[in-house]
């Protein structure tokens, strides 16, 4: 079984509170995908209802039921860049997921601050917005990977785009890349994500007087 859907067994609270921040996260994700692409002329995500947070239309059963069981998940949203209104209009849908995710870290990080300062004794609610926070540089910083299929390689299409048109050696490699990443690197994602938190937590508490 995995040690992740686990938890469910032995702390239930903790794992329902970590889905809903998950879930919440990529749901916002690709909402602001959605939201920019029709800014930028691109109806096709708002016309397929994907101006939403609702999780089956964002992520689908299917991702889910892999989150809860597994630990995994994934969202997308339909764009069409032939639509949208110049050249870096698909670059600007790209990196408005990670941006979300940015927001998402700072919010969390500010209020776990402003909970601290108010020195509740919900230890619980302070541990969580801190745990969304790092979560939310895990998603940022893995969706910024160059990789196909990934917000990462669209920038990499349009800032560097002979890049890209040097054949599939290059995307085979950043397969490679993610391959690697998947089985060794998502220890060192979180814990750049939990450096992060910890370095903002501490400016916020400076900046309160704490």
């Amino acid at each position: 079984m995995s040690l992740f859907i686990t938890e469910l067994f032995e702390n239930p609270r903790l794992f329902a509170a970590i889905a809903v921040l998950v879930i919440f996260s990529i749901c916002l994700h690709e909402f602001c995908h959605a939201w920019v692409a029709l800014k930028q002329g691109d109806p096709t995500a708002a016309d397929r209802g994907h101006l939403t947070l609702n999780p089956l239309r964002q992520m689908g059963l299917f991702s889910i039921i892999t989150f809860l069981m597994i630990g995994i998940a994934w969202g997308a949203v339909p764009v069409d860049p032939a639509r949208m209104r110049h050249k870096y209009s698909h670059l600007l849908v790209a990196l408005a997921g990670p941006a979300a995710n940015l927001g998402l870290f700072v919010v969390f990080t500010v209020l776990a601050a402003l909970l601290f300062k108010a020195e509740t004794s919900n230890g619980f609610a302070f541990a969580m917005l801190l745990n969304g926070a790092m979560l939310n540089v895990v998603l940022m910083i893995f969706n910024l990977l160059p990789i196909p299929g990934l917000d990462g390689w669209v920038v990499v299409e349009t800032c560097f785009p002979g890049v890209v048109r040097t054949g599939s050696e290059v995307v085979r490699g950043a397969f490679f890349i993610l391959i690697v990443l998947l089985l060794f690197g998502f220890p060192w994602l979180f814990k750049i994500g939990s450096v992060m938190t910890g370095w903002l937590l501490n400016g916020c508490l400076t900046v309160l007087g704490v």
